[in-house]
């Protein structure tokens, strides 16, 4: 037992070293694999709103804390978090400058999934599917994380290893401890995967009038069907959700690009500048002016990415 603690402690060691190294700059750090990036926080973070796209999070250093729907979701150097669908929580991150978060972000590659979901051909297993969830991370999850983090220090190896080793961290997720709800999530059938369609309509068309009679038709479902199946999966209604991201969408507009609070309401599908400003402090509890200000000043920011759904904050 202790030689089996000592090795797993200094695997764990090894990870922060590294993660250190390739992140050496507070916020987000890009790899050289275009889904992988790298995160360091140098303070703690109070409770944020955020809007994660599909993903996993793999915290080296440090602690976050999820919540949604009533339930507190905790990712640290023992657990990771998997993300099925693009999901408004809130979250809170510790960290210090001396004792940063360091972290890896994996922004689902669907087609390398489905390749893994077919090799593992394990179609017949039927558990409940999950929005997110944080897991325990096992030696076998911590080795292939290991593994990663030394091919990307050397660029030759991240280039023509990079794909095959986060394929094998997914296939850690999808037969790790809870890998059956999300590969549940994954299939493209059942009403999980019928209010999947919807979300994925919503960020493809958050700027247009959409209601939920048309995205119930997109889901292939009833209006009073859509709308409790809609909830049960992202803790929210419909309305409530397409005015979330149109939110998120806006305070990102104005972060990065710098668009004015007139404009960034328009081009999110508001028609009054107004009821967007007001709504805005309603999620975010300051003025849009006020919000982007306190993001500038607290958090560094990665480049611009127009398919991210997920802020800075991460």
């Amino acid at each position: 037992m202790k030689t089996s603690q000592a090795l797993t402690s200094g695997v764990h060691q090894r990870m922060v070293d590294l993660l250190m190294q390739l992140a050496p700059e507070e916020g987000y750090n890009l790899s050289l694999l275009p889904d992988v990036r790298l995160l360091r926080s140098n303070r703690r973070l109070r409770e944020t709103p955020v809007l994660y796209e599909p993903g996993i999070v793999v915290v080296v250093q440090g602690r976050k804390r999820g919540y949604l729907g009533g339930k507190t979701y905790l990712y640290d150097a023992r657990h990771y978090l998997a993300v099925s669908v693009p999901v408004p929580f809130t979250m809170q991150t510790d960290a210090s400058a001396k004792a940063p978060l360091l972290a890896i972000y994996f922004r689902l590659d669907f087609q390398l999934l489905a390749e893994v979901l077919l090799q593992m051909d394990q179609t017949d297993v039927r558990a409940s599917p999950q929005t997110m969830f944080a897991t325990r991370m096992d030696e076998r999850m911590s080795a292939s994380v290991l593994r990663l983090l030394e091919a990307m220090c050397i660029p030759m190896e991240a280039r023509i290893l990079g794909r095959s080793l986060v394929k094998e961290i997914y296939l850690r997720v999808l037969s790790g401890e809870q890998g059956a709800s999300m590969r549940a999530a994954l299939r493209n059938d059942g009403q999980y995967a019928k209010v999947a369609r919807a979300i994925r309509k919503i960020h493809a068309a958050y700027a247009d009038k959409l209601d939920v009679e048309q995205l119930a038709q997109e889901a292939g479902m009833s209006p009073p069907s859509f709308h409790a199946h809609f909830k049960a999966v992202t803790a929210t209604s419909p309305m409530q959700y397409l005015k979330s991201t149109r939110l998120h969408q806006a305070r990102l507009l104005m972060l990065r690009n710098g668009l004015t609070v007139a404009a960034a309401s328009a081009t999110v599908g508001y028609e009054s500048a107004s009821q967007f400003s007001r709504e805005f402090k309603r999620l975010f509890g300051m003025t849009p002016v006020q919000e982007v200000t306190r993001m500038k000043t607290a958090y560094a920011l990665p480049a611009p990415d127009p398919a991210a759904l997920f802020v800075s904050s991460h």
